[in-house]
């Protein structure tokens, strides 16, 4: 595996999970690391597990996400890796639906991703360097019942992902869109005892995000989709 060719990475969206263990790998290869989130306090511990710097953001905010990318730039400097985990979802039935929640969740999901992407690609285009990875889910690729507000949000993710690998790709700059296709193990949700690794482990997702910016730009992956073994397709 070719070694990673990075040095500062950025987690918008962080908190436990598939964030925390992405930032805990990140750390681990020797990145320096900034987490933001609505709520930087509650990223306190595992920024003193890792190193971290911590960073509070609305990521639908244009102007907030511009700050944070000047504060990033002061206290780690630019940000080579820039990871998007920020998502939010509305539940219920479409007639029941408030819809300026549906609102605020298609913001954080999908237009926080645009403005992460852009600031991000703001400083990586005149460097041609960077990766930009986005967390997806299996309502990045179908819709369920009683969940249209995070299906449009992912959706459009997704179809950023596309539009910015196409364009930043030949600039080189590796975008990546990840579709987690299955729950996600925590100490609430552990495995059930009949059902051994029949959810993700955020850890060995973490794995493949890595693996993911390690490739030579021969090569690049542009999406991939994770789901546990015993998942149907």
């Amino acid at each position: 595996m070719t070694e990673i060719r990075y040095r500062t990475a950025l987690i918008v969206g962080a908190g436990p999970g598939i964030s925390a263990s992405v930032g805990r790998a990140l750390a681990a290869a020797g990145l320096k690391v900034g987490l933001a989130a609505r709520n930087a306090e509650k990223l306190r511990p595992l920024a003193a597990k890792i190193g971290a710097k911590t960073f509070a953001v609305d990521a639908a905010d244009p102007a907030a996400v511009a700050r944070l990318f000047e504060q990033v730039d002061a206290d780690l400097g630019p940000a080579d890796v820039v990871v998007y985990n920020a998502s939010a979802r509305v539940r219920g039935r479409i007639t029941d639906l408030d819809p300026e929640a549906v609102r605020r969740a298609i913001e954080v999901s999908a237009y926080g991703g645009f403005l992460v992407t852009q600031q991000a690609a703001i400083r990586m285009v005149p460097n041609n360097h960077g990766a930009i990875l986005l967390t997806g889910a299996t309502a990045s690729i179908q819709g369920f019942p009683l969940s249209s507000s995070f299906a449009m949000g992912k959706f459009a993710l997704r179809g950023l992902a596309q539009s910015a690998a196409r364009e930043l790709g030949p600039q080189g700059i590796h975008v990546a869109h990840f579709v987690i296709d299955g729950g996600v193990r925590s100490a609430v949700r552990p495995d059930p005892q009949d059902r051994p690794n029949s959810t993700l482990d955020p850890d060995a997702i973490a794995q493949t995000y890595l693996a993911v910016l390690a490739q030579p730009p021969s090569a690049w992956t542009y999406e991939i989709e994770l789901r546990p073994w015993v998942e149907t397709f």
